[in-house]
Order: C-alpha cells, then structure tokens, then sequence
C-alpha cells in the first residue's frame, strides 16, 4: 500500500514537471515570434529618401509640359470638361470676374463713391457754417469804440438813474418817518394813564424802606408793583419812543420808553412784547402781556413793575397818575 502510494506521487511530479515544461516552451517560441512581427513592423515605417528622390525625379520627367498640356486641351475643347467659366479659383490673382459678379462688383463700386460724394458735400457744407460763424464773430468784434463806448455809456446811465431812484426812495422815507415822529414833549404838568388796572401791591417809597415779602426785609422802591393777571394786555401809559427791550433778572423783561424832556418809563415783569427799539408808541397802545412773576415777586404774585424817572432820576408815578 505504501509503495502504491509513493509512485502514484512520483507520477504526479512528472506530470507537473512536464507540463511546466511544455508551458515554458510555448511562452517562449510565442514571445520570439511577436518579437519578429515587431521588427518587420518598424521595418516597414523607415522611409527610404533615396528611392523617394529617385522616383520624384523620374516622375519629373515624365511630367508633360505646360505648353502641350494647352495644346492638347485646345483639341480636346471643353464641352467634353467638367468645366464652369463663372469658376473663380480662390486667391489667384489673373482671374477676372465675369457676368453677375462683375455687375456686383460695378454696383458697389458706384455706391462707394456715392457715399464719398455724399460725405464730402457734407464737410464742404459743414465748413461754409463754420466759416459763416467766423465771419459773423469777425464782424461784432469789428464794432466801432464809440458804438461801445456809447452802449457802456447808456448802461451806466440806467445803472446810475436806479441808484439814483433808490436813493430818492430811501430819502422820501426818511422824510415821511421824520414828519410822522411824535413831539416828544412830556412835562411836569402832564400825567399819565395807568397801565393797567389793579391794586398797588408795593408802593413808591425813596425816603424811607418798604418791605418786601418776598425778601422779607425792607428796601427803598423807586418804582410801585401794580397787582395784575397773567396774560392781560398792558397799555402805554404816554405817547413815547422805546429806547430799550432787554431782560433784568428781578423784575424780567422790560421795556423803557423816552417821554421827552428827559422823562423815561420803565414797564416790568412783561411777555409777549408787540414794540420793538426805536419804534413810537401812542398812549394807550398795547405794548406786551403780565409775564408771571420772578422768583423776587413769588409772595407779592403777578405783578407789573411801572417806574417813572427824570434824567435818570426816580420820580413818584403816583402823583402823575390820573
């Protein structure tokens, strides 16, 4: 049993040895023959110059000059060719159009010079207006000096009868502002309206003190605080010019009016002011609204404040008030 088994494997490696063998052969004798079609392959793509020059000069010779390639084709003729005389060979330079196409050809060269007829009219044209406009610029600045001088002349006239018309307006204003302006002429025998009706909360008091409330300490009183309501029209209490609109901290805006002769008013603890400086005013008129009052009148409540003086000194309003 042993012995079987034994050359049944020697067997079998024989088998395998040749078998590889014969693989090994074939792989071999198919590898040496595509090597050679390879070969004959490349053989076949090396160009032989020599033999090209040779049977380049040995069909040059056997070429038929042009001359009888002419002649012959003259026998022939060309109604047996395949041949169309309208044909035009690209880029040859000795063929000349013939029929449809040399009319083409005459239509746009006729057009073309139409259209460089046409373009220069229009610079000819052009250039008549241009010159035109020269001409006509040439002969305004060819004005004579005295027509210039005499249009400079007229303009200044007319520029010198507006100033001199403003100036005459200006003038006539200030004449009719002048014969409007009040005589100023206030004196002791005059009196004066009140500014508005109320009680006198403090009254006029410059040779002894007066208590204030609203201080709580007693002061001398060059003026007398009228008692009023907010927003009561005060009037003017004699015709006068204002001099001053300003605003003081203790009796706030005020308004002072030049009576004549040295007499001034001062209204105090004002709003809504209608008067302005240097205007006049009629007795009578209206010349602003009770402001409430400064913190300095707060106890006494509104108020407005009426003092009258004479060249700057305080003067009793009570004994001018009618």
């Amino acid at each position: 049993m042993a012995r079987r088994n034994r050359n049944s494997i020697r067997k079998e490696r024989i088998i395998m040895l040749a078998s590889s063998v014969f693989v090994l052969a074939a792989l071999t004798v198919t590898g040496v023959y595509v090597r050679n079609n390879n070969r004959a392959e490349r053989e076949n793509y090396v160009l032989d110059f020599e033999a090209i020059e040779k049977n380049g000069t040995d069909t040059a010779e056997n070429v038929m000059p042009a001359e009888e390639l002419d002649t012959l084709f003259a026998e022939v003729g060309t109604d047996d060719l395949d041949y169309d005389p309208s044909f035009q060979e690209a880029n040859s330079q000795h063929v000349e159009n013939t029929g449809e196409e040399s009319g083409l050809r005459t239509k746009i060269s006729q057009d073309k010079e139409s259209d460089k007829k046409d373009v220069k009219e229009e610079a000819d044209k052009e250039k008549t207006e241009q010159e035109k406009k020269e001409s006509a610029k040439k002969s305004e600045s060819k004005k004579s000096e005295p027509a210039k001088k005499q249009e400079e002349d007229a303009e200044a006239g007319m520029f010198d009868e507006t100033v001199d018309t403003a100036m005459s307006e200006d003038v006539q204003a200030e004449a009719i502002s002048t014969t409007v302006q009040p005589n100023l002429d206030f004196s002791e025998e005059d009196g004066l309206v009140w500014p508005i009706v109320g009680d006198v909360l403090i009254n006029y008091s410059m040779d002894r003190t007066i208590y204030f409330p609203t201080l709580e300490q007693y002061k001398y009183n060059p003026a007398i605080v009228i008692a009023a309501t907010q927003g009561e029209m005060i009037s003017a209490a004699a015709d006068g010019r204002v001099t001053s609109v300003a605003y003081d901290p203790t009796i706030g805006n005020t308004v002072v009016m030049d009576l004549g002769n040295g007499y001034e008013l001062t209204y105090g603890q004002l709003e809504n002011i209608t008067v302005s400086e240097g205007s006049y005013v009629s007795v009578g008129d209206g010349i602003g609204t009770v402001a409430s009052p400064t913190k300095y009148y707060s106890i006494e409540g509104t108020n407005v404040y009426f003092k009258l003086t004479k060249d700057g000194v305080p003067v009793n309003p009570m004994s001018r008030l009618q």
